[in-house]
């Protein structure tokens, strides 16, 4: 199963960072569309991705027009809090593309509309002060529902402590 989470236009490089985090420990490929708001050399951008760069699968697109045209066979889903369709009510099939517009601006309407059926939204209190979720929360909820829908393929279902196993053992005598 692949997954890819799709940023168009992200402008705040600690969002982008944590949203590398999120792809690199998910297996997710990560498709950022140009222009962006900062540069990839941001200290903020490296700081929130801290070493996770390394386990990352990125592809860069001059715009969205572009994205599209790479990926002609993409099962796209659009979040946007002006989306009537909630996240997890919705398939999600293999190769998957969840894509989420800019901080500010979000998605453009015209795309929206013309792809209504796939556009879906992460259930909020209904009061105008509240815009939108956080750009690297909401791709965090939903590359976790697509994941969920999934069964969580690759992904390691079971913790690990430390100092002790889980009878209560203390490791290594300490």
């Amino acid at each position: 199963m692949e997954l890819n989470i799709v940023l168009v236009n992200p402008d705040i490089p600690p969002n982008t960072g944590n949203v590398v985090r999120t792809c690199a420990v998910t297996g997710a490929r990560l498709h950022i569309v140009k222009p962006m708001g900062f540069s990839v050399d941001d200290k903020h951008l490296k700081r929130a991705g801290l070493d996770y760069w390394r386990l990352l699968d990125l592809t860069y697109y001059d715009g969205i027009g572009e994205l599209f045209a790479r990926n002609p066979d993409g099962e796209f889903r659009f979040f946007s809090s002006k989306a009537v369709n909630n996240y997890c009510e919705v398939s999600y099939p293999d190769k998957v593309f969840i894509v989420f517009g800019n901080e500010d601006r979000g998605l453009p309407e015209l795309m929206l509309l013309r792809n209504e059926p796939r556009c879906v939204r992460i259930p909020m209190i209904y009061d105008d002060r509240a815009r939108c979720l956080n750009l690297s929360n909401s791709v965090a909820v939903g590359a976790y529902e697509v994941l969920r829908q999934w069964g969580f393929p690759k992904l390691n279902n079971y913790g690990r402590l430390d100092n002790y196993d889980w009878a209560g053992a203390q490791k290594n005598g300490e």
